[in-house]
C-alpha cells in the first residue's frame, strides 16, 4: 500500500506530500471568502486547519490514497489542495471504500485551469495506480466552477442531498477499465 503523497509534477505544477511548514500559508488561503464560500461558509481555527492537513496525510497509510498539497512551479507558491479521500460521509449512496475526490484552491489561481491541471494530475495517477473504482465528488449546486470543472472530468450527477443542511449535488465517474 502507498504510504504517503507521490510527487507529481504537471506543465505547470508540483503536487507534493504536506508539510508542517505549509500550515500558516495554507491557514491564510482558507480564510479568504472566495475559498470558504462553498467550505461551508468558514475553515475554522488554526487547530481546523491542521487537522485537515494531518488527515490528508493520515489518509494515505490508512486507504493508500490521499491529498496533494499543490504548487506552481515558477513561483514555488502553496496555492491548492487536491486528492483523493474517504470522509465516510452519511449520503446515499454511500461512497463505502471507493474514494471521494476533492479540491481547494487559492483566489488568486482560480479560472487559470490550475485546478482542472491538478484534479487530471490526480486521476491519471489514480488509474496508474489503483485498482479500478468508481469516484466520487459532493459539490454545491451554486458551485458553478465546480460542477463545469467535474464534468470535464467525467463525474456525472447522481442526485441532489442536503450535506450540513446545504444543497449538495452528488457526482460519480464510473470505473476506468
Amino acid at each position: 500500500m502507498i504510504s504517503q503523497a507521490p510527487l507529481i509534477e504537471t506543465d505547470h505544477l508540483i503536487l507534493r506530500s504536506w508539510r508542517k511548514a505549509d500550515l500558516p500559508r495554507w491557514y491564510d488561503v482558507l480564510q479568504q471568502e472566495g475559498v470558504t464560500r462553498f467550505l461551508g461558509g468558514t475553515s475554522g481555527t488554526m487547530e481546523d486547519v491542521w487537522r485537515r492537513i494531518a488527515a490528508g496525510v493520515g489518509s494515505w497509510s490508512l486507504m493508500g490514497f490521499g491529498r496533494w498539497a499543490v504548487t506552481v512551479k515558477e513561483s514555488n507558491q502553496l496555492v491548492g489542495d487536491v486528492g483523493l479521500f474517504n470522509s465516510w460521509r452519511a449520503l446515499e449512496p454511500k461512497f463505502g471504500e471507493e474514494p471521494e475526490i476533492g479540491w481547494v484552491f487559492s483566489p488568486e489561481v482560480q479560472g487559470r485551469g490550475i485546478a482542472s491541471e491538478a484534479a487530471l494530475a490526480v486521476l491519471g495517477w489514480a488509474e496508474a495506480s489503483l485498482a479500478p473504482t468508481r469516484v466520487w465528488a459532493i459539490v454545491s449546486p451554486e458551485n458553478e466552477a465546480s460542477l463545469r470543472l467535474a464534468s470535464r472530468l467525467g463525474f456525472e450527477p447522481v442526485g441532489e442531498t442536503l450535506y450540513h443542511d446545504e444543497p449538495t449535488v452528488v457526482l460519480e465517474r464510473p470505473a476506468w477499465a
